[in-house]
């Protein structure tokens, strides 16, 4: 692997894993969930709170950072990690899905991708080069291959345009990066819902040679017991002596799920987006502090959680100043949810550590199934 990077296999049960990502800027535990912090922030947060919930680890965004402010700015500043005061490590995405998604205001080719700002309008082109070089100025600790990823549902004959393009992009991504020290290249598997163009896909990669692999090309359509469906078989298709990522994933139910089929990394920016709408992840299920019923509710969200939310605030009060529209309410909604995120990694690598991850597994979805109607 890359030097100052390396992948430390502790525990196994079934196909569950836990362990250690090793970098020069810190030691990532696996299974790990990523905040998102798309724009150099995770919305809401302090960095410093961001690291009190326990993530080890930040997901950066190539598209939305060489947009605003500049992947050159970001560098002449000091890189992204001084510019956010994130001392920790730092993922960036490559972009491609964020270009994926501008339909209309985009145009494909063999070599790259020209599309449209979606701020101003102006124009740009996004290529495996370009990518490498934004995520180089951005200093993060793990660059991730640019990759097209189709919306599914989506005919094998696309698919299998697009994960072949992909592989191509992977290769000229690898020569992109080049030999640098204390950071890690990830490749991208493609290959929607299709075992044998996952296989393909996972063979190129490896032929390739990466510092860790993804599993790309889910969570955009599929659903849950299709992308289930995918991951149980295809973190076996990659190499188990490197970190497996699932990309853009997810819900508590489809974390766990994920973790039991192999899963080491994940990020999604739904326990973000959530605190700022109101809905709220806790033990025994999902709670919209919207709901009226939570105006005379002097309990905590959740009387087992130690965030600041659940500490210092009842639930009337977090129902009233989501209500008045304060921000001190997404600001502890999101503190509460990221904080709960971290508990469930942390629950999970206990479990493995301890061979009883099938007993953790069964508690956390009896727990959820009560619901919150009751007295927690």
């Amino acid at each position: 692997m890359a030097g100052n990077f390396s992948f430390h296999l502790s525990n196994t049960d079934g196909a569950a894993r836990t362990g250690e990502i090793r970098t020069s800027r810190g030691t990532i535990r696996t299974p790990a969930f990523m905040p998102v912090g798309t724009a150099a922030t995770v919305k809401a947060m302090m960095p410093e709170s961001v690291a009190a919930t326990g993530a080890d680890i930040l997901l950066g965004n190539t598209y939305h950072l060489m947009l605003r402010p500049g992947a050159e700015r970001v560098a002449r500043l000091g890189g992204l990690h001084r510019f956010m005061n994130w001392e920790k490590p730092i993922l960036t995405d490559s972009g491609g899905f964020q270009v994926m998604s501008l339909a209309g205001l985009r145009k494909l080719t063999e070599e790259g991708v020209a599309f449209k700002s979606h701020i101003d309008g102006s124009k740009h082109m996004l290529t495996p080069e370009r990518s490498m070089e934004i995520q180089k100025l951005l200093g993060s600790d793990i660059v991730m291959c640019f990759d097209e990823c189709p919306a599914l549902p989506a005919d094998d004959a696309q698919v299998a345009e697009s994960m072949q393009l992909s592989m191509r992009w992977a290769a000229r991504s690898k020569a992109a990066f080049g030999d640098r020290p204390g950071h890690a290249l990830f490749g991208i598997q493609q290959g929607g819902v299709t075992r044998e163009l996952r296989a393909e896909s996972a063979e190129k990669l490896r032929e390739i040679g990466f510092d860790g692999y993804a599993v790309g090309g889910l969570a955009v359509g599929e659903g849950q017991a299709a992308m289930f469906g995918v991951l149980d078989y295809a973190p076996d298709m990659l190499p188990g002596d490197r970190p497996r990522y699932l990309m853009g994933v997810g819900k508590p139910d489809d974390i766990v799920g994920a973790v039991k089929r192999g899963i080491d990394m994940m990020d999604c920016v739904l326990p973000s987006r959530s605190g700022r709408t109101g809905q709220v992840f806790t033990r025994r299920g999902v709670v919209n502090i919207k709901n009226a019923r939570h105006a005379d509710d002097p309990r905590p969200l959740d009387d087992a959680c130690g965030c600041p939310a659940c500490r210092n605030y009842s639930r009337a009060y977090l129902h009233h100043v989501f209500r008045s529209q304060e921000i001190i309410s997404s600001m502890l909604l999101t503190w509460h949810n990221l904080h709960y995120y971290q508990e469930l990694m942390d629950g999970m690598r206990g479990a493995i550590a301890a061979g009883g991850f099938a007993a953790w597994e069964a508690e956390f979805h009896r727990r959820r199934a009560q619901g919150d109607i009751d007295p927690l």
